[in-house]
């Protein structure tokens, strides 16, 4: 028998023990729990096996010819992805398996060996390593792409992320436009975190959510007498958000009256609660949201435009999602995540189709629409991938994009006298026209034109 014996399947397991008939056996057990494993009696025959195969578990005597299991573990550790190690020890030195565990070993075996705790102890270790590794991953992409709860990469964003930074210092009313969906309490409440108020309260309340008649003791409170049943004060929102910032979202839906109370306390910092002749200073930053096109509802008069050129001090403009790219990739990831913990589903990712679908669909709810589909898709999906069929059939069958259905034009429409265009002008148009019907992706894009991302750059880039 050679020092290092080896099946095809997986996942591996390298057995390292110096008695024959222990290997012997320790190989039959682990088998027939359908692992691949490979043999070795000592230290530089496990290192000879992993050089011509990776393993996802070690299992180790501690005691072997020559140097030991620990040296092993600690050569183990130097590898880019070090296997589990289990440490085998005699029941008489389980003080060496406690000093292997503290030393990184990630369970320990007791001679003489019981098979079943075998399998296992081998089972819990490989499905350990897997969570840490998704977790992992997990972290990176929010580590890396998250900003205040904030997911995202695309270039449209990190420009929003440097003007909420920029706003976020400021003291007057911020403005923040935006489909529904697009997250704008996300934004509202990250541009609280950056600013020097984010020790203070972050208060929210939907003026589409309450009726208009109790809009106003919700906002300013009330003293005791005020209406039937008004016993006791009651704070408003804006006492309670005193020193930190208040979203008023939805604020296209605010009634006329409390659209001329909220332009006074912007304009002298200070509330009454209704039934009281006392007003309250308070020092709140306002910020207020809505999916409404503002400006027509003051042409309209719908809204009071001297509210609206007050918030309007400073606005941010969120953009939609069929506008950010690769963001509905790595939001789509980010949900995946979320909801396979949440629901305890063995959905680990999404397959090529469905993500070029999910990446093709204009997601006129934006970011909320996706986070659905996602949770859906988590939900009733029968193996560890989204596939096409776990997504809503409105997204397999949606139409293109607006503007997707017209033809491409790479540039041969002449007008009278142009002179015709060389063929690398032409080429360039076509990437050009492409890329616009492809929402700006490039990932998609360059799917599209069968050519890799670093081909399309070449094209984009400014002639020589």
């Amino acid at each position: 028998m050679s020092a290092c014996e080896r099946t095809a399947l997986v996942p591996r397991v390298l057995v390292v023990e110096d008695d024959a008939g222990h290997r012997e056996l320790l190989r039959e057990e682990l088998e027939d729990g359908g692992y691949g494993v490979m043999l070795a009696g000592d230290v530089q025959g496990a290192w000879r096996c992993l050089q011509e195969a990776p393993a996802e578990v070690v299992i180790s005597d501690l005691r072997l010819p020559g140097p030991g299991g620990l040296d092993l573990m600690h050569r183990l550790r130097q590898l880019p992805a070090p296997p589990a190690f289990i440490a085998v020890t005699a029941f008489g030195t389980i003080e060496q398996a406690v000093a292997a565990l503290k030393e990184g070993a990630d369970d320990f075996l007791t001679k003489p060996l019981d098979l079943e705790h075998l399998q296992v102890c081998v089972r819990r270790v490989l499905e350990t390593r897997r969570l840490r590794r998704e977790v992992e991953g997990y972290r990176q992409i929010l580590g890396r792409d998250d900003f205040h709860g904030i997911i995202a990469r695309s270039a449209c964003m990190r420009e929003l992320y440097g003007n909420i930074r920029r706003v976020a210092h400021a003291a007057g009313p911020v403005l923040l436009l935006g489909e529904s969906g697009t997250g704008k309490e996300l934004v509202a409440r990250a541009l609280h975190a950056e600013s020097p108020r984010s020790d203070g309260p972050f208060v929210t309340v939907n003026c589409a959510g309450i009726p208009p008649q109790l809009l106003e003791n919700e906002l300013f409170g009330h003293a005791p007498g005020a209406f039937t049943g008004a016993v006791r004060p009651r704070k408003g929102l804006f006492v309670e958000a005193d020193g930190g910032s208040l979203l008023l979202d939805e604020i296209g839906e605010m009634p006329a009256d409390m659209q001329a109370k909220l332009l006074r306390i912007l304009e002298d910092g200070k509330v009454r609660p209704l039934g009281s002749n006392h007003e309250q200073a308070v020092n709140v930053r306002i910020i207020a949201a809505t999916h409404r096109d503002l400006e027509a509802d003051v042409r309209s008069g719908r809204f009071r435009e001297d509210l609206f050129y007050r918030l309007e001090t400073f606005p941010l403009a969120i953009p939609p999602l069929r506008e950010r790219g690769d963001d509905v990739e790595l939001l789509a990831a980010r949900f995946l995540a979320l909801y396979a913990t949440r629901f305890a589903r063995p959905v680990k990712g999404i397959t090529p189709r469905a993500l070029a679908c999910l990446r093709s669909y204009p997601f006129p709810g934006n970011v909320r629409e996706l986070s659905n589909t996602i949770e859906r898709a988590v939900t009733f999906c029968r193996s560890d991938e989204i596939d096409l069929g776990d997504l809503p059939e409105r997204l397999q069958s949606a139409p293109p994009a607006a503007g997707e259905d017209l033809a491409i034009d790479p540039g041969l429409a002449l007008k009278p006298g142009e002179a015709l265009p060389t063929l690398e002008e032409v080429e360039r148009r076509y990437v050009g026209a492409v890329l616009k019907r492809a929402g700006n992706n490039k990932r998609r894009a360059a799917e599209i034109l069968g050519i890799g991302r670093r081909t399309l750059y070449r094209y984009l880039a400014e002639p020589d």
